[in-house]
């Protein structure tokens, strides 16, 4: 049994596909059984249970019976000090009920300013952002619960993502603003380069990763389908509706001015850095371990979440 905690979310549900194709079994695990029960109801491979994840008794439940735990656990972006908490909860909770492995799904937060063009397991985690270092925190008890032999754990990193259904993502503006109309709200600038992983492809590594002992005790990174820029996708976007697409752009100036009423836009500003002096990433090492890495590009993924975007809206009406 796969125990996938946080699964409500757009990476949940792409672990949780794979695992069906499979035919394995798991259990999705998250605060909100109405959200859970509407992406996964009716599912018989699937155990839906609610949980506490501040409360230790609950974490021990969601973590009881399981072979593997994939790590989702989504904070708001303000409350980013309870990441390094709700790890250290959850690895007691999962060495008490003797699960052997555990493996988390990070960020490039960690690595702080990139300091060469691309980015692979071995560059320093040298933070200089609030929450950065509170992912580095996070994944610094599961690391050391590892070394110790508490746990087997690893860290699968991606980057920013995108896909059908994903409303997090610095593309979500640009989608919804093709198939309604109306302006996008990007956060910019556009012409710098930036990748992203399309979510469906995640939950095949992630798969391969939990089945491949010699990832454990490691980081791995798994990047998007090459560098791009928000401006190519954009244009990609408008290709493929046939009609251009009115994009507002807020830079850090104008996030700092929406942050005085807005907690989201005042917590995004310490993060801009990662739209002027990206990280790049290199997943040659992954390949290495589990083989070639099916990615699908921008062009096809582009149309798949617009595609999705459409019948939503249309379901919507």
């Amino acid at each position: 049994m796969i125990a996938l905690l946080g699964a409500a979310g757009a990476i949940g549900g792409s672990i949780a596909g794979a695992l069906r194709a499979a035919g394995r079994r798991c259990r999705v695990v998250g605060r909100s059984r109405g959200a859970l029960e509407a992406s996964y109801g009716g599912d018989p491979l699937v155990e839906i249970v609610t949980w506490n994840p501040e409360d230790p008794s609950s974490v021990r439940a969601a973590c009881r019976g399981a072979d593997s735990i994939v790590y989702l656990v989504g904070v708001d972006y303000w409350k980013f000090e309870l990441h390094p908490k709700l790890m250290k909860q959850t690895l007691d909770a999962a060495i008490a009920e003797k699960v052997p492995r555990l493996l988390l799904i990070g960020t490039v937060y960690p690595y702080g300013l990139p300091r060469t063009p691309r980015v692979a397991e071995d560059h320093p985690r040298k933070p200089h952002t609030f929450k950065g270092r509170m992912r580095k925190a996070q994944e610094d008890l599961l690391l050391n619960a590892d070394a110790a032999g508490r746990i087997e754990g690893c860290i699968l990193r991606l980057p920013d993502f995108y896909g059908p259904g994903v409303e997090k993502s610095f593309l979500h503006g640009a989608i919804v603003a093709a198939v309604k109309g109306g302006t996008a709200n990007m956060i910019g600038p556009l012409d710098q380069p930036h990748e992203f992983v399309f979510v469906p492809d995640v939950g095949p590594v992630v798969l391969k990763l939990l089945e491949t002992p010699a990832a454990f005790g490691h980081v791995w990174h798994f990047a998007g389908a090459g560098a791009t820029t928000q401006q190519a996708l954009v244009d990609e976007i408008a290709r493929q509706t046939g009609r251009p697409l009115k994009v507002r752009v807020a830079g850090k100036t104008l996030l700092r001015l929406s942050g005085l009423f807005s907690p989201m836009m005042r917590e995004m500003v310490e993060m801009h850095y990662l739209l002027t002096e990206p990280v790049i990433m290199d997943d040659s090492r992954l390949q290495r371990l589990i083989g070639p890495l099916a990615k699908t590009s921008y062009e096809e993924g582009l149309r798949r979440t617009l595609r999705a975007q459409k019948e939503g809206f249309s379901h919507a009406s």
